[in-house]
């Protein structure tokens, strides 16, 4: 076990007070959703894309621009449609007269926060495109590869109704995302204090409280938190049981349900939804101003992490399952070692 020293300690439980800083300053604009902001913060403590997935009108667009703009970095978004090009996004070569010579244009994707909007909206090539950005954190422009700067993330937001003209998003890609939130209506009472708070004469304003450079040590400091051999024994549970290899140490109810539940999935989660688990948990409790990882902090994520990874056979479907429910039941007969 990693034995942190009391000035180690001291800086968790002063970071994680500057990062409750942010979502306070995002909740000055945002009126409730508070596990969106927290995913979004999570996302940018680990640089884990993150797509949001959410009916018009439910503030996921203003949530990451506030986000943006309590932290000081470059942000950019772009509005995604069918007749975008590959150059939109990444950028393009220019030939110059004066030189006779081709130069880059660099695109919108060179920034810290890129805000895909409507993500499933942009055709293949686009896709594509910003698969190698978000995989790579990288862009290719003509013959030269060039490198984004860090911190980069990709916060992408689609709606899940309106299905004419969009580009469903391909299993490679959604793989990338780190996190898939779903965003749903605010409560009465939350949305009784926005309609107060958007009729009143001053708009409230999101202050920059946290530099990127902090945001580049904290994720550093990640590694500080410590991850028992247990934990990463129920994650590994977790997601092997979304595939073939059920537990053999599972006892017979238990064993007798996960037969039941992989019986609804057709494919499960890859090798990247445990890197990811792992990751967004240590963030969680990072978060908290905890020093080490409890099976909580692994719940607290497990929809995000593994709700779009999950392929359902035409069974589960027909009998009106979803991914949620799976994830649900996989965290309620799992036991923890």
């Amino acid at each position: 076990m990693q034995t942190l020293s009391e000035s180690q300690k001291a800086e968790i439980s002063h970071d994680a007070l500057a990062l409750k800083n942010i979502l306070t300053e995002v909740a000055k604009v945002i009126v409730g959703q508070e596990h969106m902001t927290r995913c979004l913060l999570l996302g940018l403590l680990t640089e884990g894309h993150v797509l949001l997935e959410g009916l018009p009108g439910l503030a996921k667009t203003l949530a990451v621009k506030s986000l943006a703009s309590a932290v000081e970095a470059r942000f950019q978004r772009i509005q995604f449609t069918p007749d975008l090009l590959p150059s939109d996004l990444i950028g393009t070569v220019i030939y110059r007269h004066e030189t006779h010579e081709f130069t880059p244009k660099k695109g919108p994707i060179f920034s810290n926060l890129v805000l895909a909007d409507e993500i499933n909206r942009a055709p293949a090539k686009v896709q594509s495109a910003l698969l190698e950005a978000m995989a790579e954190k990288q862009v290719t422009i003509g013959e030269t590869t060039y490198r984004l700067d860090e911190p980069f993330l990709v916060l992408a937001t689609q709606n899940p109704i309106e299905q004419e003209g969009t580009y469903p998003l391909p299993e490679a890609q959604l793989d990338r995302f780190m996190f898939k939130v779903k965003v749903g209506y605010p409560k009465r009472e939350d949305e009784k204090q926005i309609i107060e708070r958007m009729s009143s004469q001053e708009t409230p304003q999101v202050q920059q409280v946290m530099a990127t450079s902090e945001i580049l040590s904290m994720k550093k400091k990640l590694n500080w938190i410590y991850s028992d051999s247990r934990i990463d024994e129920y994650i590994l549970r977790l997601v092997l049981c979304t595939r073939k290899e059920i537990s053999i140490d599972s006892g017979e109810a238990e064993l007798s349900k996960l037969k039941e539940l992989r019986g609804f999935i057709r494919i499960g989660a890859s090798p990247r939804a445990s890197l990811f688990l792992h990751r967004a948990s240590r963030a969680n409790a990072f978060l908290d101003g905890r020093t080490f990882v409890t099976p909580e902090d692994v719940k607290q994520v497990a929809h995000e992490v593994l709700r779009h990874r999950l392929i359902l056979t035409f069974d589960a479907e027909a009998r009106g399952f979803d991914s949620d429910q799976i994830v649900t039941q996989l965290l309620s007969t799992v036991t923890i070692p």
